[in-house]
């Protein structure tokens, strides 16, 4: 696929990086050409340099022949109109970052379909979903549904606690026909690794599991630890992230926002009806402790600077803070966030790289999780008639071996796969996958 990006910011950047390793044709543009420099050292691609809402600059970067244009230049109205000037010019698939919730509604979304853009994604309100989405499930680090919620991904941390302890992963439970759960992946340190027969469950693991509707707490409680009741919870940072997560929880539970510029403080007060605002720095222990940050169900840690939200969410851990979130933005920091407590990292570029990487897809792909914990993706195919995966069992397939089929639904049934289970047409199924596999496993279910 003829892949062209218009933007080599941090996430323009880190698309190429994901995208450059599953044999795509990349062209990366923009204005900056020390940026260009930066992305062109880091992955093998074309660098344009130039401003992306010229024609000239368009043509030269190759948009009429592409089969994707992905805008996600740091100017909500750049991305727009290249967007548009790019499917004009023969673009099959234009998609562009905005920074305006009001652009997705349903009116809104109608207007720039006509206008030609397939699709528009605002990374701070998919980041504040995910967030939202994880204070409902305090166990688990990271979730995710699939199909429609008939399945769902948990990733939870064993603790010394965990009845799972010591125990072999894969046991004869794996083969029982009213399977809850099955481990897809364990990341020990810094590998990930799909289970075999020989391993065991170890202290510190983090597990990646594929789960049926309904059962998600009970399985996660198998980490050793058990749900918590937010109702009280603290946001660092009065960004636009911490701003959509109040917004959206201060009718339901009590929120506090801190935020150490006055200004801003003061305008949140107005806009937040019912959140506390206060105006602090946020890694002043004293102030916190006034603050009653002990007293919390929850603290989220989302200003635009990853250090700080790292030192407030170890300060947050340290005072008992039973679940504690932070945007971590540096992916180089994430591994070291979690070797610190941080119960749970949030990374803008990966949640929205999950949501472009579809597009690249020549599968019937439903959903995609890029996972933070992990390099590696969960998936949802649907299945097509006379595909691969229909002509045998899930044992004799031939799948790769850093690749796994977790659940399957099957209209109203829903099955945990084992290596005997049948994948029959328009099934949808969910794998889990490390990148370098991705392609090939979607070639089973084409």
């Amino acid at each position: 696929m003829k892949i062209v990006i218009a933007g080599a910011g941090d996430m323009g950047t880190h698309l190429a990086k994901m995208l450059s390793g599953n044999g795509h044709d990349l062209t990366v543009a923009d204005v900056d050409p020390k940026a260009l420099i930066e992305v062109g050292s880091l992955v093998d691609v074309i660098t344009v340099e130039g401003d992306t809402t010229q024609f000239s600059v368009l043509r030269k970067a190759g948009v009429r022949k592409c089969d994707l244009f992905i805008a996600v230049r740091s100017v909500e109205n750049d991305n727009i109109l290249s967007a548009v000037m790019a499917k004009q010019l023969g673009a099959k698939k234009a998609i562009a970052r905005i920074d305006s919730n009001e652009y997705l509604e349903p009116n809104s979304k109608e207007i720039f379909i006509d206008m030609g853009i397939d699709y528009l994604f605002y990374p701070e309100q998919i980041a504040a979903r995910e967030v939202i989405n994880l204070l409902g499930h305090t166990s688990t680090t990271e979730f995710a549904d699939f199909a429609g919620g008939k399945l769902s991904m948990v990733a939870f941390r064993i603790e010394l606690t965990s009845p799972l302890l010591g125990r072999k992963i894969i046991d004869a439970e794996y083969y029982d026909e009213d399977l809850e759960y099955r481990t897809v992946a364990v990341v020990r340190g810094s590998r990930t690794f799909i289970p075999t027969v020989d391993d065991r469950y170890e202290e510190e693991d983090m597990i990646y599991a594929i789960t049926r509707h309904g059962v998600t707490h009970k399985i996660v409680e198998l980490s050793g630890r058990r749900e918590v009741a937010i109702r009280n919870i603290m946001i660092l940072g009065g960004s636009r992230i911490g701003v959509r997560i109040a917004n959206e929880l201060q009718n339901d539970i009590n929120v506090k926002l801190v935020d150490y510029n006055a200004d801003k403080a003061y305008h949140l007060a107005e806009l937040l009806d019912k959140t506390l605002i206060i105006n602090e720095d946020g890694r002043d222990t004293e102030a916190m402790m006034e603050e009653d940050l002990a007293g919390m169900d929850a603290f989220v840690a989302v200003t635009g600077r990853s250090e700080t939200n790292i030192l407030a969410a170890m300060l947050a851990k340290r005072m008992g803070v039973k679940r504690v979130i932070a945007e971590v933005e540096n992916i180089n920091y994430i591994s070291l966030a979690e070797s610190i407590g941080v119960d749970t990292i949030i990374n803008k570029k990966l949640i929205t790289a999950s949501n472009i990487f579809r597009f690249t897809m020549t599968t019937d792909v439903q959903a995609i999780k890029c996972l933070t914990g992990s390099q590696a993706e969960v998936l949802e195919f649907i299945v097509k008639p006379n595909s691969p995966a229909t002509k045998s069992r899930i044992r004799d397939l031939g799948l790769p071996a850093d690749a796994v089929i977790g659940g399957i639904v099957r209209g109203d049934r829903v099955f945990i796969a084992v290596d005997d289970t049948q994948v029959n047409a328009y099934d949808r199924v969910v794998v889990f996958s490390m990148p370098e596999s991705v392609m090939r496993v979607a070639e089973f279910f084409n």
